[in-house]
């Protein structure tokens, strides 16, 4: 028996099947939940990315902000510190993934978990004025990516904003992407990335967009490590 299967209750199928070792097992929880980890496996670049992250979120629109799905690392309770007094909305499909970030937060007032799927969310329309995706796309087959692009618009009100920091756009040109077997081995790690290399997300957003009556643009892009990641932000009008 696969061992995936074990980890299908409740959870979206591609969660389970590729990424079980990862996200869904305790013991790989543990392990991978370290900052030394995390900043090796983006290369030394986790305290810029998230510095990058946290300066757009200080420029945004604070009063109801959405994490979309847990993260690794200090992300969370540091986002709870940057838009106080206000607290932050997390969700997540796994439960284990919430009940570990709730656990490095001191004051579990600020923060309201739920759980659910990205692509189906039960929060009302224009509830949000702040959505954060940090390194959740490249993780999604494209029709759950353009789910969740729909849901988040749907969810978030005029004058909001999105950040969404990830990979870069194919990076044909850079160093760790021309060395062949470092792509192989990372597309057999994220099976998904390939596509969201080729993805344009700002057309997907602003499809997404007009689906719900909105427009959307773009107001900011920050590349990170010679265009390895990006950190984008979008402002719905």
């Amino acid at each position: 028996m696969r061992l995936y299967k074990h980890f299908q209750d409740g959870i979206p199928w591609y969660l389970a099947r590729h990424y079980w070792w990862a996200y869904l097992w305790s013991v790989s929880v543990s392990f991978f939940d370290h900052q030394t980890i995390i900043n090796a496996i983006l290369f030394g670049q986790y305290n810029r990315l998230m510095g990058v992250t946290l300066n757009r979120v200080k420029e945004a629109p604070k009063n109801q902000v959405l994490q979309l799905t847990s993260v690794y690392g200090s992300l969370t309770p540091t986002l709870i510190d940057t838009i106080a007094p206000n607290p932050i909305h997390l969700m997540d499909a796994a439960q284990i993934q919430l009940d570990h970030t709730a656990a490095k937060v001191s004051d579990q007032q600020k923060l309201h978990l739920c759980r659910m799927n990205a692509e189906h969310l039960a929060y009302k329309d224009d509830a949000f004025s702040l959505i954060i995706l940090f390194f959740l796309l490249h993780e999604m087959p494209p029709e759950a990516r353009n789910n969740v692009y729909n849901e988040t618009l749907r969810t978030l009100e005029s004058g909001g904003q999105i950040i969404i920091t990830e990979y870069g756009h194919l990076p044909k040109h850079h160093i760790l992407y021309k060395f062949f077997m470092f792509r192989w081995i990372l597309t057999k790690l994220e099976p998904f990335l390939g596509s969201f290399w080729q993805e344009d997300v700002a057309k997907h957003l602003s499809q997404a967009a007009r689906e719900n009556h909105k427009e959307i643009e773009m107001i900011s892009q920050t590349d990170i490590f010679n265009g390895f990641y990006r950190v984008m932000t979008f402002q719905v009008k």
